[in-house]
């Protein structure tokens, strides 16, 4: 080694970078299926679970040797039977969605509550109202969603039956207009 001295600056020492190992890709487990081709007695279970309101995707991920959501989508496309034996039956679980809100609006659910106090934490039991209400309003906001001529708001103006249909004004800047232009004659002719 070279002796350095004070005039000669010292060469930095190398930098000890710390080199991670290529990360590993990570594999996700996977349930395996044993289902993929169509098989009527599944579908048959598949409807039946839709028409007591449970979604597709919780039937397909809770039933043990039942097909991914998407392959029930795929036999839906190749299959207009099926689609339609789906569709009658989410219109039923529809309905039993919203029967579920009238049950939990009717059914105390007692739960504990913690209350602080200037003597510490006290712990109360009381109904959840505010958890039932929660529940009621998402499934009815996603009734809404699901269904929205059976479910969401009505909004609009509809005629009456037999009579010639609703019609509306233009309110418009023209029709304003038209409207002054009309007065302005008006006062003429009553003038003149």
């Amino acid at each position: 080694m070279p002796e350095t001295s004070a005039s000669q600056p010292r060469a930095a020492k190398p930098r000890k970078v710390a080199v991670s190992a290529p990360a590993k890709k990570t594999q996700t487990v996977k349930r395996p299926r044993n289902v993929s081709t169509y098989d009527p007695d599944v579908a048959r279970v598949i409807c039946e679970h839709l028409s007591e309101g449970i979604p597709l995707r919780q039937i397909c991920r809770e039933n043990e040797g039942f097909p991914a959501w998407r392959t029930v989508y795929d036999w839906m496309g190749r299959d207009p039977e099926l689609a339609a034996s789906i569709a009658r039956a989410r219109d039923i679980g529809y309905d039993a969605i919203a029967e579920e809100c009238l049950q939990i609006a009717d059914t105390v659910a007692f739960g504990q509550k913690q209350v602080m106090t200037d003597e510490g934490t006290a712990t109360t039991i009381e109904d959840m109202l505010g958890h039932r209400k929660l529940q009621i309003e998402t499934r009815l906001k996603l009734l809404a969603k699901f269904h929205p001529t059976k479910y969401g708001e009505k909004i609009g103006v509809h005629g009456v039956a037999g009579q010639p249909p609703v019609s509306t004004e233009d309110t418009g800047v023209t029709r304003l207009f038209e409207l002054l232009r009309n007065a302005e004659l008006k006062t003429r002719a009553g003038s003149a």
